[in-house]
């Protein structure tokens, strides 16, 4: 043998293994698509409920008699055959509805029982012309499992399905044949291809449904996500202007504190050094980080009138409002146009910084829902100081103009819950029986305790909370 013949030999080796191992695979994949016992069921319709089950169940009881009778008048079959091939046709098309391939094989078996049975007595009635592969009966029973086979498996594997189905009817009406019969093979080939791709069709749409609902809910959690860090992060930076406030207080007593004792030891003097350095250093932190919060988020915290909306930015660096800012407050909300009143109550005290600065946010937020969801109304603000923290109330009526869409996300009521929970109070939302809204807060005078919950003392009962405020 020459050297070209050795490697020509060796070639059409390396072809025949290489096609070898492409048909095993086919094999394989075949084997894992069709030859499964699985159990998947059709689930309920949602407009229809059980309607398509019972029409499932109805076709098949007319092609049990339908095919039993015809098997038993034009085949030649007695009735027991008959019988025996007839109701697992049916049987399919019932089966179809939870186990869609064990159906289908039993399609296939039954169809091929039925060839082979009456192959042996096509062309022999006098005056009788049979269907054959394929009886009228079979192939409404093969349509009604192909069809609920494409709409529960892959489109692979219906293909799939298909094809074998293709190659059972082409090896009956073409490679057996006989004599005396009405061909049916290619309509039940044709009519079984345009139900498996009515099959992949619907349940590519339902697939389709069902992804664009799971990405719906997946925004909507997102965006939830979204505006919980967005408000996080906006009284992140409102705290972080406190903290350095009071870092800033630190470092200018240490560094006035030797000044205040005649002859500090040299111990005293270098530990108020060191407590200054650490300060200022904590305060250059402090910086930094509330630069790059204000980068994120350069827009003006008071906005137009005071009342949250976003500005302009022009006074990044105003300091931050407290309880004794509410009177301009409510009169810059006067001077949007809603008619406010105000009633304060109980002995006027401080509180920490925190608690100060979530009150003012509080009401602003407040006041700034009543404008923008019920123009025209009168709004009342209650703050009532008790020994265990501060009580606030706004309660408005119900609006007297046309309430204009609002562009909002929706960060009010949640920036209040979050400012509330933060220092261990709560907050409450509700609508009010004559078609107001009321906002009530209970913030704890001192820290909240290390288990988040306010200290103990007169306040308001919790009760449900909604969302966003409706007129």
């Amino acid at each position: 043998m020459s050297k070209v013949d050795g490697v020509t030999e060796t070639g059409g080796r390396q072809e025949f293994a290489l096609l070898a191992g492409q048909g095993r695979r086919w094999l394989r994949m075949l084997r894992d698509d069709l030859w499964t016992a699985r159990r998947d069921p059709l689930p309920v319709s949602v407009w229809l409920r059980w309607l398509p089950h019972g029409v499932v169940w109805l076709a098949a009881l007319g092609v049990a008699l339908g095919g039993v009778a015809q098997l038993a008048n034009n085949g030649g079959l007695n009735l027991g055959a008959s019988f025996a091939i007839g109701l697992p046709q049916a049987g399919a098309a019932v089966l179809a509805l939870r186990r869609p391939i064990t159906a289908w094989w039993l399609s296939m078996a039954a169809t091929l029982a039925c060839a082979v049975a009456v192959h042996g007595h096509l062309g022999r009635i006098p005056g009788v012309v049979f269907s054959w592969p394929w009886t009228a009966a079979g192939i409404i029973a093969h349509l009604l499992v192909m069809l609920l086979l494409a709409l529960r498996v892959r489109a692979r594997v219906a293909v799939e399905a298909l094809v074998l189905t293709a190659l059972l009817t082409w090896a009956l009406e073409s490679g057996w044949g006989g004599a005396g019969y009405q061909p049916t093979g290619a309509a039940a080939v044709i009519l079984s291809a345009v139900v498996a791709v009515v099959g992949i069709a619907l349940r590519g749409r339902q697939q389709a449904r069902a992804e664009l609902v799971e990405q719906t809910t997946l925004t909507a959690e997102e965006r939830a996500r979204r505006t919980l860090l967005e408000e996080r992060s906006r009284i992140a930076r409102e705290l972080h202007d406190v903290v350095a406030h009071h870092m800033s207080v630190i470092s200018i007593q240490a560094q006035v504190a030797p000044h205040l004792v005649e002859r500090p030891s040299p111990e005293l003097v270098e530990n108020l050094a060191g407590i200054r350095q650490n300060a200022l250093e904590a305060l250059t932190e402090l910086r930094r980080v509330l630069g790059v919060l204000r980068a994120e988020h350069p827009e003006d915290p008071e906005g137009p009138y005071g009342l949250g909306a976003p500005g302009t930015g022009a006074a990044p660096d105003a300091p931050q409002p407290t309880l004794a800012r509410l009177d301009t407050l409510i009169e810059n909300t006067r001077a949007a146009g809603l008619d406010v009143s105000a009633e304060v109550r109980g002995a006027v005290r401080s509180y920490t910084p925190g608690v100060e600065l979530s009150a003012y946010r509080i009401v602003q937020e407040a006041l700034s829902n009543a404008l923008r969801h019920a123009p025209g109304s009168r709004v009342r603000v209650e703050v009532v100081h008790r020994p265990d923290g501060v009580h606030l109330e706004v309660a408005n009526s119900r609006p007297r103009q046309a309430v204009p869409p609002s562009p909002g996300a929706g960060h009010g009521l949640l920036g209040m819950r979050e400012r509330a929970a933060m220092l261990g109070g709560r907050v409450t939302a509700a609508p009010t029986e004559r078609g107001g809204f009321t906002v009530t807060a209970f913030l704890p005078g001192d820290s909240a305790r290390p288990d988040g919950t306010p200290p103990d003392g007169p306040s308001p009962a919790p009760s449900p909370t909604t969302g966003e405020q409706t007129p």
